[in-house]
């Protein structure tokens, strides 16, 4: 069993309202909350339209085109950011009167990422008189001059980081553009579209609800990119869970809600990010994102429950594949440490296999890093001789920045690279890996403070066995929203426990008691059996938990209970 290093975070001074949760006072001040202003979500506190660059650029591009009804396609990328934003795009223009307006996703496995000139050749097929990338297109180098050698204006709208050279488009909406003033670098792509229709509504005299309505995409597509939630970001993803509890969403949101076993009146960030989001991410991962668009584009309710029902085939079948290529994964990083002889993993891994799917690598990528506790790069086969990665990082490794410096010390290597500081993908010649994973280990040590890469787990402290109780749980499940970097929280302490069992054979379940007086908790660990060295308590064993309290509501009852993180004897 492997010893992680739990570290308690800091609780510094701050000024917040007296009526808070004790709890939940210290959660906010260890999260940096400082006073109850920070704690204002409404959407009066959103940073200013006007204040992220180019965005009033961007709206008079898309004004002129609406003003006569030019043809307007909107090109994404193939995940739950990309689906969200390309929906979003496509109904706040129609709602605006615009109805000359299309979209297009690649096919990510044939075209690859962001606007090639392929993709623009597939576009300009349907005469588009402006291009509109959502989540892609700050590295499209290529594909823009080709829209523009077309006569097509292109409008980026992006989040990701630019390379040192900007696309020739006709205007440019990114937040992390080199010199950005805006307050906040944290947009996901829904968030930086969700600006630019706020300023193109304002500049077309349309009250600001006909986009605000539309939140609870912004949320959904804010939360399944796992952008930090600053506060921006988190008024945002909080108007958009309103809107979510109060049954005002899109009828895909709702379908796919249901298909999951969730209900809209309880709705949080855990239902965005772990049940709605892989399943609008699976059609991109599988086959075509489009399927999921067309789910949060539709308002006919039979018609986005047929969606959702085809998207959670789809998810299930990524469960599946995702499984195989996980255990075979594992199987690698056991025979690196083998050859390690003791020596250890080397900083960041570089993992390969010629069966493996493109569209799952990135999730392979995150389960053997959390695992691992370094960064993980999976690599698929790709046409050309080629092999196509997805990375994962830890926090202190931006992998994006990590990638630049080996492309720029091995010239060539790399055949292109995009992401951020916490996720990126790459393409490279299939015969190169080995030389590349060499460099990249290296540079991710090189990176890596002391201790970065020791599996250490930060929580929130101990309860008392008085504070494990329905009410902290629920005062903890309406404090949010939690997410990247203002994450949930999450707790530490020894128990003893009073049963445990193995629920179908990944799962453990546990009753544990936090003191002789206290009465048993219900204990969860997911997934806790499949990973490495997983270990396994018996009956009067005192172990340390690492966990977040939870509302557990079946048939109507509810009671709070203990979602592990992980376990070890005490």
């Amino acid at each position: 069993m492997t010893h992680r290093p739990i570290v308690r975070r800091e609780v510094p001074p701050a000024e917040l309202p007296a009526g808070l949760h004790p709890v939940l006072r210290r959660v906010y001040a260890a999260r940096g909350v400082g006073s109850g202003a920070d704690l204002e979500l409404g959407l009066e506190r959103l940073l200013p339209v006007g204040t992220l660059d180019g965005v009033e650029a961007a709206a008079e591009l898309l004004a002129s085109h609406v003003s006569r009804a030019a043809p307007i396609l909107i090109v994404g990328d193939y995940d739950a950011d990309g689906a969200t934003a390309s929906a979003l795009m496509v109904r706040a223009l129609r709602r605006f009167g615009h109805a000359a307006v299309d979209y297009l996703v690649p096919d990510r496995f044939r075209f690859g990422y962001g606007l090639t000139p392929e993709i623009v050749a597939l576009a300009a097929e349907r005469h588009p008189a402006l291009i509109v990338t959502v989540d892609n297109g700050i590295a499209s180098l290529e594909g823009v001059a080709a829209a523009r050698a077309r006569g097509i204006e292109v409008l980026i709208t992006d989040h990701h980081l630019p390379g040192r050279e900007l696309p020739a488009a006709t205007a440019i909406v990114n937040p992390n553009l080199p010199g950005a003033r805006f307050a906040s670098r944290a947009l996901a792509g829904v968030g930086v579209a969700f600006y630019v229709l706020l300023a193109l509504g304002r500049r077309l005299g349309l009250p600001t609800a006909h986009t605000a309505e539309l939140l609870d995409l912004v949320a959904l597509g804010t939360v399944a990119d796992v952008v930090p939630l600053d506060h921006n970001n988190r008024v945002l993803v909080r108007a958009g869970l309103e809107r979510i509890r109060a049954g005002r969403c899109v009828a895909g949101i709702g379908a796919l809600a249901a298909v999951a076993g969730r209900t809209l009146e309880a709705a949080g960030t855990t239902d965005l990010g772990f049940f709605i989001g892989p399943r609008l991410n699976a059609a991109g991962r599988l086959e075509d994102i489009s399927i999921g668009i067309e789910c949060l584009l539709t308002d006919d309710r039979a018609r986005a429950t047929a969606l959702a029902g085809e998207l959670d085939r789809l998810n299930r079948e990524r469960r599946a594949i995702e499984s195989q290529m996980q255990a075979e994964a594992l199987a690698i990083v056991a025979r690196l440490e083998l050859a390690a002889d003791g020596a250890g993993l080397p900083a960041g891994l570089s993992l390969f296999d010629a069966d493996w799917h493109p569209g799952v690598v990135g999730l392979v990528a995150a389960r053997v890093r959390e695992q691992v506790h370094r960064p993980v790069i999976a690599f698929a086969p790709a046409d050309g001789g080629l092999a196509r990665g997805s990375a994962r990082s830890v926090p202190g490794v931006h992998v994006r920045d990590a990638l630049e410096a080996v492309a720029t010390l091995r010239p060539g290597l790399v055949e292109r690279f995009g992401g951020h500081a916490m996720a990126a993908g790459l393409t490279l010649e299939a015969a190169r890996l080995r030389e590349f994973g060499t460099l990249f280990a290296a540079e991710v040590a090189r990176r890596a403070t002391p201790g970065l890469l020791d599996g250490r787990l930060y929580t929130d402290g101990e309860l008392a066995p008085a504070e494990l109780t329905l009410e902290t749980a629920e005062q903890l499940r309406a404090g949010g929203p939690w997410g990247a970097t203002f994450p949930e929280p999450c707790f530490d302490g020894v128990f003893d426990v009073v049963e445990s069992r193995v629920l179908g054979e990944r799962h453990l379940k546990l009753w544990a008691r936090a003191g002789k007086r206290a009465p048993p908790q219900e204990a969860l660990a997911f997934g806790w059996l499949a990973r490495r060295d997983a270990y396994q308590p018996r009956i009067g064993a005192q172990v340390r938990l690492v966990y977040r309290l939870d509302v557990n509501e079946y048939q109507g009852l509810k009671r709070a209970q203990l979602l592990v993180e992980h376990l070890e004897p005490a």
